[in-house]
């Protein structure tokens, strides 16, 4: 690093982007059906998961894996990230935008694999593996617009990437969500003097990172619903246990941490719910949206204010903004679930998901950029 440069977290960029692009791709892609004029086209289709993964979910993992890095490579990564999402959302079909999501995907993976590739255990490997799996499901997406044109084998189209990179997303939420909450509960706990043994409960995460792994490899193949749904089931019942062994109704008096939990749990009613989705013969997209709601959006909020108030404040996110997050994305999911597979039919629920889902992200938004501004003022 040249000397003077001062490296920059990560988070304080990327966080409040996804905020604010998760804050308005929503009710922005129900308008562009609903209203009948198509805009903005990027948010049409599977655009709309485009944008939840690629863009929102790429850019969480980008302020929490890049930890503390130099401008000159924070900024330009940055960059290219918001220019990538402006020109997937104006216009998605150009080559600009097909190669900008890929380009940024990649250049993630560059920086944030290799910090979890050091680890000696497989369990304690598998952070980078599935970094990585999430960035080349980026480029899968823009392979799959021709695929099947010019390919001698069948390629995955855009829908069922998108299924697969959720319960890819699941599996890296069920391993990074672990890894927080075990020392959390066990810190709370100690401090009332209660030894808690079952911290990361390293049997059940090996079962759950091959369960899930299994998961996302037979989707990517086509394999029968039936055998995706039990392994789903069995996913849940896994997250359950575990949840359990943590004894989390001991942490009353934690309640940014009881929502983070209550995140933890939503994966596994998303698991489940698609699982039974699955084994029924039914669509499993209302379900999916537990996982994309109920938990990406609670795990994701309480892990961006929980990281802002410990760097600025050195202390947890008061419990009045853990609760209401946690309830609006929590009545958010239910009321996506309740839309049903075709949710442009019940444009009620879908309007009070999606506006519960932006307030919930614009009030994070707000007190990350108010948490920036103390923290910046705290260091001069």
């Amino acid at each position: 690093m040249p000397p003077g440069e001062k490296n920059v977290h990560a988070f304080w960029l990327f966080f409040p982007a996804a905020s604010v692009l998760a804050a308005i791709a929503v009710p922005l892609s129900i308008r562009a059906v609903l209203s009948g004029t198509g805009w903005p086209s990027g948010l049409t289709g599977a655009g709309h998961g485009h944008e939840l993964i690629f863009g929102f979910a790429l850019a969480l993992i980008a302020g929490y894996t890049l930890g503390p890095q130099p401008r000159r490579i924070l900024l330009p990564l940055f960059a290219l990230w918001l220019l990538a999402r402006v020109s997937w959302l104006l216009a998605p079909d150009t080559a600009l935008a097909q190669l900008l999501s890929p380009a940024f995907a990649l250049a993630l993976a560059r920086y944030a694999v290799p910090r979890f590739s050091a680890a000696k255990k497989w369990r304690n490997k598998a952070a980078a593996p599935l970094i990585l799996l999430l960035c080349l499901l980026a480029v899968g997406f823009l392979i799959s617009r021709d695929a099947n044109r010019h390919l001698p084998f069948s390629f995955p189209d855009a829908h069922q990437l998108m299924q697969s990179a959720i319960l890819g997303l699941l599996m890296l939420m069920t391993f990074i969500g672990g890894r927080v909450i075990a020392p959390a509960v066990a810190g709370t706990l100690e401090k009332q003097g209660i030894p808690l043994k079952a911290r990361v409960q390293p049997h059940i995460e090996g079962t759950l990172i091959l369960l899930l792994s299994a998961s996302v490899a037979l989707s990517l193949v086509s394999a029968p619903a039936l055998l995706i749904g039990f392994l789903l089931l069995a996913t849940a019942v896994g997250i359950i246990i575990r949840s359990v062994r943590w004894k989390l109704w001991l942490c009353r008096k934690r309640p940014d941490l009881l929502v983070l939990a209550a995140g933890y749990l939503w994966l596994a009613i998303g698991a489940g719910m698609t699982g039974l989705h699955l084994l029924a013969g039914a669509s499993p997209v209302p379900a999916l949206h537990l996982i994309t709601i109920g938990a990406l959006g609670t795990l994701s909020t309480s892990v961006m204010l929980r990281l802002a108030w410990q760097r600025s404040h050195r202390m947890f996110p008061p419990a009045w903004q853990a609760l209401t997050s946690g309830a609006a994305i929590a009545t958010s999911a239910i009321s996506r679930y309740l839309a049903g597979p075709t949710p442009f039919n019940e444009p009620g629920w879908l309007w009070l998901s999606s506006s519960l889902w932006s307030l919930a992200f614009l009030g994070v938004a707000v007190q990350l950029l108010m948490l920036a501004g103390s923290s910046k003022n705290r260091r001069k």
